[in-house]
């Protein structure tokens, strides 16, 4: 299973950043939700402090991209294989400086690629 880093996970549960974390654990996928906001979706524990994970394959990203700037080394910095840039969050500079590392980058939604078992 591909190990997933949610990048803006909230434990609000209207938010979408909460829906995709939801929809990871439930399709038995590890998943890693990072966020600035202590809290829980479902038993699993927001992260709110940058700490080195091991074997990340996608990053999910739920940040507006004038807030991704301070997280561009850190998300590289894991070698994930994949980012996906949810719906409003596509940031043309982050998406070249990761493609030159050798990350495949998707502008999709987390949601609809496991709903329609493409993730």
């Amino acid at each position: 299973m591909k190990k997933t880093l949610v990048l803006g996970a909230s434990p609000d549960s209207f938010r979408q950043s909460y829906k995709a974390v939801k929809k990871l654990l439930k399709e038995k996928y590890e998943v890693i939700a990072f966020g600035i906001r202590v809290g829980k979706i479902m038993e699993l524990d927001i992260e709110t402090v940058r700490k080195h994970f091991e074997n990340i394959h996608t990053v999910s990203i739920y940040l507006a991209p004038e807030k991704q700037l301070d997280y561009y080394d850190y998300i590289l910095s894991l070698k994930p294989k994949r980012i996906i840039f949810n719906p409003s969050t596509y940031n043309v500079e982050f998406a070249e400086l990761a493609k030159e590392k050798g990350v495949e980058v998707l502008e999709s939604c987390t949601l609809i690629m496991l709903s329609a078992e493409e993730y």
